[in-house]
């Protein structure tokens, strides 16, 4: 009841609140997305706007002053039943581990109503950036400012950062709110580099994203998950697709081409362990071309898994052409049916 009555004055603020906003705001807003804040980002960057500060919120979502954000709200909502309510739900409290507990500050995460009065708190801070002529982007309590110069990136820091603890009632992360370069920043998951080539920036995935991405193909591809192959390439297809989907601005060809042949190759071993023993080993390398004394000298050969794996035997047998035609997805592929030039 609680969300259904949270969706409904989301419903109604949303639209009124929305007018405000400022067009450098991405996050949980209608029609916007990550990829226009990173377009937004890029542009802003070839510009000549190259020195970024980045500013951490600490714990936003955690910290949010009520007062102050009910005060901003009943700034253009004129209604005391909305205002109560909106109230009642940031003091409702959470549960933690079965155990009540109470939220003097802050906004519940996951509520349907936190995202908006995230974006109503932030757009100030927003206003204040717009009000000095500041170039930024914001997508929720992610803020990236981008000045010409290390002078002017400095300034801004320190100004920026009291204004936001002073007036917001907010904390901000000194170890973690930095002036960047672009080749150092890491926003939304991407990384930035300069291409010499066409005297641009250019996007890709940050190496950590590319991390987080073959740790979650390596879990999925785990020997020891007994599972159908069928339900297998389907949650793979899932994973690659919605990762490659959400990178489809940034380049990353040969990154896609060294996932496809580490993936290929687990499902490569996970076939092999599927056939067991021994004898089954030969007759399906067997059925799959390779001459018998070939299939026996690679299943006596006493190597581990990933040796099988990567071995030419194993390879020529199960096919890149095969598992295509089995089903098993391609990171590449899917990035070149969908990667968009900027």
């Amino acid at each position: 009841m609680d969300r259904v009555v949270q969706q409904a004055i989301h419903q109604v603020l949303s639209p009124i609140f929305e007018k405000q906003f400022s067009e450098f705001s991405y996050g949980f807003r209608p029609k916007r997305s990550c990829e226009m804040a990173i377009i937004k980002s890029l542009e802003l960057l070839n510009d000549g706007h190259d020195w970024v500060v980045d500013i951490d919120l600490e714990r936003f979502f955690d910290t949010v002053h009520h007062d102050k954000l009910m005060r901003i709200i009943a700034n253009t909502i004129d209604d005391g039943d909305v205002i109560s309510l909106i109230r009642k739900y940031l003091v409702s409290g959470v549960m933690v581990n079965g155990k009540y507990e109470e939220t003097p500050v802050g906004t519940p995460q996951g509520g349907n109503l936190s995202p908006l009065l995230s974006n109503i708190m932030l757009n100030e801070l927003d206003k204040e950036l717009e009000s000095r002529g500041l170039r930024f982007v914001r997508y929720a309590d992610d803020a990236l400012i981008f000045v010409k110069s290390e002078k002017s990136a400095n300034r801004v820091m320190k100004s920026i950062v009291r204004f936001i603890e002073e007036k917001l009632g907010l904390i901000v992360n000194a170890e973690k709110s930095k002036i960047f370069r672009p080749k150092e920043l890491k926003f939304l998951g991407f990384g930035y580099y300069y291409d010499s080539k066409n005297e641009r920036y250019r996007v890709k995935p940050h190496p950590i994203s590319i991390q987080k991405f073959q740790r979650k193909l390596r879990q999925l591809t785990k020997r020891s998950w007994s599972i159908p192959l069928d339900y297998r390439i389907l949650k793979l297809k899932q994973v690659i697709f919605g990762w490659v989907n959400y990178f489809r601005i940034a380049n990353m060809k040969k990154a896609m081409e060294r996932t496809d042949m580490k993936l290929r190759s687990r499902i490569r071993i996970i076939i092999w362990k599927q056939w067991k023993v021994p004898k089954k080993q030969i007759k399906s390398l067997i059925q799959l071309g390779i001459p018998k004394e070939e299939a026996k000298g690679l299943t006596y050969c006493r190597k581990g898994y990933r040796y099988i794996g990567l071995s030419k035997v194993v390879q020529r047998a199960i096919s890149n052409k095969r598992l295509r035609q089995r089903g098993v997805p391609s990171a590449l592929e899917r990035y070149l049916k969908v990667h968009t030039v900027i």
